[in-house]
């Protein structure tokens, strides 16, 4: 036999369980977001920064310092004009690249210092084009 002796409930417990089981009744949890999928992320290993991550991803803020930040999108975007099928866009890709260096490279910064130069345009076009 068990030693356990049940806490009595309190008004709020008793309140809150009234009240789930009144919308039980109603239907107002049969079409939930998600119903019969399962949770994600309920197998992976617990990270008590989980909530920031996810934060971070939804918000798509980048928690790299500006420096590695910049130097993740140059090569992402260097990436990215290889396919593109007209100079025109790759033009204005590599100035919006430039442009955003410019910021990385005169903004207030943490971490370390951002060390990547503006792209030369006519430069990169040419690397692309042989």
């Amino acid at each position: 036999m068990s030693d356990h002796v049940p806490r009595p409930r309190s008004v709020w417990d008793r309140l809150a369980e009234q009240r789930i089981r009144e919308a039980q009744a109603e239907g107002k949890f049969d079409h939930l977001p998600g119903f019969g999928r399962p949770i994600p992320g309920i197998d992976e290993p617990h990270d008590e920064l989980w909530w920031v991550k996810d934060k971070l991803k939804r918000e798509e803020i980048s928690h790299l310092p500006p420096a590695l930040a910049i130097k993740l999108d140059v090569e992402r975007t260097l990436q990215r004009i290889a396919s593109m099928p007209a100079e025109s866009l790759v033009r204005q890709e590599l100035a919006a690249l430039n442009e955003r260096i410019r910021k990385a490279s005169l903004g207030p910064t943490w971490g370390p210092p951002v060390d990547v130069a503006p792209l030369d345009i006519e430069e990169v076009l040419e690397q692309r084009r042989r």
